[in-house]
């Protein structure tokens, strides 16, 4: 992108967790003359230099073209994680209207694209050591999630070869939160039946300890910062592994939440509980999806460090906690998808 004042950014997927956190970032930017964000509802939040537009990716054509007409970057985040139940419409959504936005982007002559991958595009992976981003991304087959992102890593391949002079950027974030992603999140994850007492997890008997549930975070803030740092540097390329230390685990969230009693819980015992709540439709999160994050690799982030110049401000400890006070607190944001409700 053009280091000159008056550069200009349109974000898709602007008023979700994410979206919400790029476009503010931008709008404070001064190297970002305007942002142009697009989302299936107008919110009424206006940040500065900020500008909306009304696009629908999973319902049909919406004139892409003349909206990226004139944009220096195209950052792509629009993602739809419900109807679990339903995988043809979210492949409707993430993955047809993914392409859509690809080639819009070539058709309208936009020189960057930064499209939001992620960690759960990776085959799977080791639990004890972190993994570069030459690891493999067919990701998990049985989780739409994941095959749905793995799927659209091979449709960039087949973008960058095709379009040589587009600088395509991968971000591939570890589990991304912040406060006012709580409600929404709470919302796609665990359903309106949450039990209450979730909302005071020091209330719990005991923790779950999942053979296997490793993973890590990031906060939301961090990864917009990335995103803002992939479009200014004008060598970067490829993808970038996005996530913060340490690594979450049984242990971790005991400390955090004050539960110190963990209690194994073998994984088929686990599955089978959730599968049962996913089928009486109690619990919108799928099994496929928790058999994914048991195999999802830990991530090395040192490219993104040397070539973005990229650190985040939040370790993985601070992110859980700020989510977790406004898990009970039932935080949100002036946005339909951020939208505050607390639980029952």
């Amino acid at each position: 992108m053009s280091s000159a004042a008056g550069s200009r950014v349109v974000v898709t997927g602007a008023t979700g967790n994410v979206g919400t956190s790029v476009v503010r970032l931008l709008s404070e930017d001064p190297e970002v003359g305007s942002v142009l964000g697009l989302a299936r509802r107008i919110p009424e939040w206006s940040p500065a230099k900020t500008e909306w537009a009304a696009a629908d990716l999973g319902a049909g054509p919406d004139d892409l073209v003349g909206l990226f007409s004139g944009a220096d970057a195209v950052i792509h985040l629009a993602w739809a994680f419900q109807p679990t139940h339903d995988p043809a419409t979210t492949w409707r959504t993430n993955v047809l209207g993914s392409l859509r936005v690809f080639e819009a982007v070539a058709a309208a002559g936009v020189p960057v694209l930064v499209h939001a991958s992620s960690v759960g595009a990776y085959s799977p992976g080791p639990k004890n050591r972190a993994i570069d981003e030459s690891w493999p991304t067919h990701g998990w087959p049985d989780a739409a999630y994941c095959r749905e992102k793995a799927y659209l890593e091979r449709a960039l391949d087949i973008f960058e070869r095709d379009h040589p002079g587009i600088r395509v950027v991968r971000m591939r974030p570890a589990f991304l939160f912040k406060r006012s992603s709580a409600s929404e999140q709470r919302r796609i994850f665990g359903g309106k039946y949450l039990p209450g007492p979730l909302a005071r997890p020091e209330l719990l008997p005991f923790l779950p300890d999942v053979p296997g549930l490793r993973m890590q975070a990031l906060h939301t803030a961090d990864a917009a910062n990335a995103y803002r740092l992939a479009v200014r540097t004008e060598d970067a390329r490829g993808p970038y592994n996005l996530a913060a230390e340490p690594p979450v685990d049984a242990e971790l969230l005991g400390e955090l939440v004050g539960t110190p009693r963990r209690v194994r819980v073998p994984r088929p015992a686990a599955r089978a509980a959730i599968a049962a709540a996913w089928r009486l439709r109690l619990l919108p999160a799928s099994p496929h999806l928790f058999d994914a994050v048991l195999r999802l690799p830990l991530m090395d982030c040192t490219r993104a460090r040397a070539e973005l110049g990229w650190r985040p401000e939040h370790t993985a400890t601070e992110v859980l906690e700020e989510f977790l006070k406004g898990f009970q607190e039932g935080a949100g944001a002036a946005t339909e998808p951020l939208r505050g409700r607390k639980v029952g």
